[in-house]
């Protein structure tokens, strides 16, 4: 993978590792799996929550950023761009108060599942779009912040593709604050992630308890000292030499 900028102290094995975790959790392959798309009951709009399509590598949503991938697709000359471009205006449309979501269109997800599978181009669009709009804002809040260890990107970037961010309701439950404020970067991570497993383990969402896995894996990493990921561990039942 061909990160568009990697910090200092993260080599590229780091990063292509940090991103193979972000890809099993998504998508139970280290490679992801481009033309896998997913719906779930998991948009919440005015106190309700609808069902909608999660597509792609590492999983972008409908009422997310799945219009941007596509219109990246599209603008790339992709294949199947003459057969997604009338989808893109009603992409992530609320009409009278209500989302309107593509979830129960077979056409729809035909067509994202063939452009993945027949076309490399909806592939690099992909990993260009999942670099920009995921990964680099996670390497920009590492950097401001001051981290410099690998798990701790990949804890702050499995965040971003989660969550869309760090949550300052997760931030405010715990007391240390970010190298950049003097605290310690080791126990900043522990509290977060601790912090972020208790929220999912406990969410009355049955969706969101079901991901406390992820929090789970760099628990053990933390208490196994492996903070540059250079020794072997396992998740979802994939290994990691």
């Amino acid at each position: 993978m061909n990160f568009s900028f990697l910090p200092t102290g993260i080599s590229q094995e780091a990063a292509d590792k940090i991103l193979e975790v972000i890809n099993v959790f998504e998508t139970s392959s280290k490679l992801g799996k481009y033309d896998a798309w997913v719906a779930y009951q998991d948009f919440n709009y005015q106190g309700q929550s609808y069902k909608q399509i999660t597509y792609g590598r590492s999983q972008t949503t409908e009422f997310g950023n799945l219009k941007k991938l596509l219109e990246m697709y599209i603008g790339a000359g992709g294949t199947y761009a003459s057969a997604i471009s009338p989808y893109i205006p009603n992409i992530g449309r609320i009409v009278g108060g209500v989302p309107q979501s593509f979830w129960s269109n077979n056409t729809f997800k035909k067509t994202l599942k063939d452009a993945a599978n027949n076309d490399n181009i909806m592939c690099v669009t992909q990993d260009i779009f999942f670099d920009r709009y995921y990964f680099q804002p996670a390497v920009a809040f590492f950097v401001h912040h001051q981290f410099t260890h690998p798990l701790s990107l990949l804890v702050i970037y499995d965040s971003f593709v989660h969550s869309g961010g760090v949550p300052n309701h997760l931030r405010q439950r715990f007391p240390e604050v970010p190298p950049l404020m003097g605290g310690n970067e080791k126990r900043w991570i522990k509290q977060y992630v601790d912090v972020r497993y208790e929220w999912l383990a406990n969410h009355s969402k049955k969706l969101l308890r079901n991901t406390r896995y992820r929090p789970q894996l760099f628990q053990r990493l933390i208490a196994d000292n492996n903070w540059n990921l250079d020794r072997a561990f396992e998740t979802q039942g994939v290994d990691f030499p």
